[in-house]
């Protein structure tokens, strides 16, 4: 008999998310729950990258085309390129599911249907507890949810073919069934930024000066006994540590004199070090460091630019990616369903769009019809 074959095929599981760096690598965070601690609930950096890539898609207007189903009762009007399903995806879940790839690479929206077995609501999971159960040719199969002591599964497929979750992922090129997020890849720069902040708390508190020594030097070569030892100490802590007591002078009696030992904060160049850090952070986010506010950076000319760039590189494609799963999973209500993003509507893309509709509109060769179509709209009936 085969004692721990079963046991030994779960170990085989691939963990909800890569964990750390190796034997050596150092005291940084391993875990998803860790470094989201680390990274968004305490880094401001990574928390500012993550918002504003989340709120940037969260904010986007969305439109639906390829279908022609009225929204339900106390639902938005439809948008004019027709469709009437933006109702099914708010804003809310959006910047929700945005957040999730960002930081874990998986996101995970079960379809919630009607009495009637259609759509009624999309419902963002935890992607940490969501575990991806194949089948014998390894393919999903199940997705088991796990929220305290409750287990859920829900079926990849129902009987008609039609998906009960979403699972949208970034890319991973060693996984088959789970995406990489950025977390992984931000982890250091997070640990070493954080670690700055400490060690600036920690200057602070010990009178804003590094650290040294009491030497005492008696004339008699005699040492400081126990109780003056312990007082010496009292003192300190009391007196002369903590920001309240920064520049305080210190008396010194009996022989004893203050020696530093460490280098100064210019030395250990812990400014720069945190800047680097910071900057590396937004590159893991994909955010340009100038709209982090910060300082040193000179990639962009100016801030239209940087709010430009980030809105082509990082949100623009993260939105494609949430859209297109979106759309590939209710096509099978709803065949031929598209999601988009209306970018005319795009404040930050305001000055390509005008750059665009005068080329076209200063393009004699081309129809008034070619013209609505080089545009974004439908030929004239």
């Amino acid at each position: 008999m085969k004692w721990f074959g079963r046991k030994a095929a779960r170990a085989s599981v691939r963990p909800f998310l890569l964990r750390g760096f190796g034997a050596g690598a150092g005291e940084w965070p391993r875990s998803y729950e860790a470094q989201v601690r680390e990274a968004y609930l305490q880094n401001p950096v990574a928390q500012r990258a993550v918002r504003l890539v989340a709120e940037g898609c969260g904010g986007a207007v969305i439109y639906s085309s390829g279908v022609d189903t009225p929204p339900p009762r106390g639902a938005r009007s439809p948008s004019p390129a027709g469709g009437g399903l933006e109702w099914l995806v708010p804003a809310a879940l959006i910047e929700t599911v945005a957040a999730q790839l960002l930081l874990h690479g998986n996101a995970f929206v079960q379809i919630l249907c009607d009495a009637e077995g259609e759509p009624a609501e999309l419902f963002p999971l935890r992607p940490e507890r969501v575990k991806v159960e194949a089948d014998a040719g390894g393919w999903p199969a199940t997705y088991l949810y796990k929220a305290g002591e409750t287990r859920t599964r829900i079926a990849a497929r129902d009987g008609l073919g039609r998906p009960g979750l979403i699972h949208l992922k970034a890319m991973h090129p060693l996984d088959d069934h789970y995406g990489l997020g950025c977390l992984g890849a931000a982890a250091g720069a997070v640990a070493i930024h954080n670690e700055a902040t400490r060690w600036n708390k920690a200057l602070l508190d010990n009178a804003a000066r590094p650290s040294g020594a009491l030497l005492y030097d008696a004339s008699d070569g005699a040492v400081m006994s126990g109780e003056q030892f312990d007082r010496v100490r009292a003192e300190l802590e009391t007196y002369f540590q903590g920001s309240a007591n920064a520049g305080r002078p210190m008396l010194l009696e009996g022989g004893m004199k203050w020696q530093a030992m460490s280098m100064t904060p210019a030395d250990m160049n812990f400014v720069e070090l945190k800047a680097a850090a910071a900057r590396e952070i937004a590159l893991a986010f994909g955010v340009p460091p100038m709209l982090l506010g910060l300082p040193g950076d000179s990639t962009y000319a100016n801030y239209r630019e940087a709010n430009r760039a980030l809105w082509r590189l990082t949100i623009l494609p993260m939105m494609a990616r949430i859209l297109g799963g979106l759309s590939a999973g209710l096509g099978a209500w709803w065949p031929g369903l598209k999601l988009e993003v209306d970018v005319d509507r795009v404040s930050a893309l305001a000055e390509e769009r005008e750059k665009l509709w005068r080329q076209v509109s200063g393009a004699d060769f081309l129809s008034a019809d070619e013209k609505r179509e080089m545009l974004g709209f439908e030929r004239r009936q």
